[in-house]
């Protein structure tokens, strides 16, 4: 027997679980990692118990079957574009960005990632500019606007992983307190182990693990499973929990920061463990 027609039947399932609520738009690999989900609903047992899960179908298997559905798929992304070799385009479209203090910025470890959430509009309801990780060094007008606005805040959403952690510890080194007197703080929004073991989420591994220092924040057991070379995808959260928690940690956990937006009503019944923010750098 063919598995090709199960995975058909729960990738229609997954595409309407990512899109949830209100037509989300979400990339391929959250896709893949909901289809997950749909084939393996281990993800609901009791949150009590903390573990994470083995994908139950290969990503090469998930990519041929989405290859023709791929059109009938309306929330689906299409492949984040290549980093730019000149200057960005919002350093040109938006000149009145550098005129003003920025209190917060997000930057993202995937471009993917990036991607999904300007295409939900976080950017514009969280009043948060959202840049990926290899476009850095930021525009030093840019830096000006967080400088400016005293206290400002870089925000680093990253994966639970080796390469996660060097995009939060580089974002740390170069604008962070201990790189000069910039008063700009630069916060971890990214997952570590606990959380995703408290969600549930698939996980992977990585050629090796973990080397350098790790935070001061996690415990024993998340060092241990770091070195061993686990690693967690932010694209293996859902897309309106990432949503939601994303906007909750720009609000200051919800006690402060812009107004609850159209697309936090949307998506905070998407509740659950947020992500840990690490202390300022």
């Amino acid at each position: 027997m063919t598995l090709r027609p199960l995975l058909d039947g729960a990738l229609t399932v997954a595409a309407g679980r990512a899109g949830a609520p209100g037509g989300l738009r979400y990339t391929e690999r959250q896709l893949y990692y909901e289809l997950c989900r749909v084939l393996q609903p281990l993800h609901a047992g009791p949150r009590r118990i903390p573990y994470t899960l083995a994908p139950p179908v290969r990503y090469a298997r998930f990519a041929a079957a989405l290859a023709a559905r791929r059109e009938e798929l309306p929330g689906l992304l299409p492949p984040a574009a290549p980093r730019p070799s000149g200057p960005r385009a919002t350093a040109a479209g938006e000149p009145d960005l550098y005129d003003y203090g920025l209190p917060r910025l997000l930057v993202c470890q995937s471009r993917e990632i990036t991607a999904m959430l300007i295409a939900n509009d976080l950017h514009l309801e969280a009043a948060c500019p959202v840049l990926p990780a290899d476009e850095l060094p930021l525009d030093e007008r840019l830096v000006g606007a967080l400088e400016r606005a005293g206290g400002a805040v870089v925000h680093v959403l990253h994966d639970a992983s080796p390469s996660g952690l060097a995009c939060f510890e580089q974002v740390r080194a170069a604008y962070g307190a201990a790189a000069g007197p910039t008063g700009v703080r630069v916060r971890s929004m990214g997952l570590v182990p606990r959380h995703a073991g408290t969600l549930h989420l698939t996980s992977g591994r990585g050629p090796h693990g973990h080397r350098g220092p790790l935070p001061a924040g996690l415990r024993p057991e998340e060092r241990a499973w770091l070195g061993s070379g686990r690693t967690i995808e932010l694209a293996a959260v859902s897309p309106a929990r990432l949503l939601h928690t994303v906007i909750r940690q720009l609000r200051g956990g919800g006690t402060a920061g812009p107004r609850r937006t159209p697309l936090h009503r949307r998506v905070r019944t998407a509740r659950g463990s947020g992500f840990l923010s690490w202390p300022a750098g």
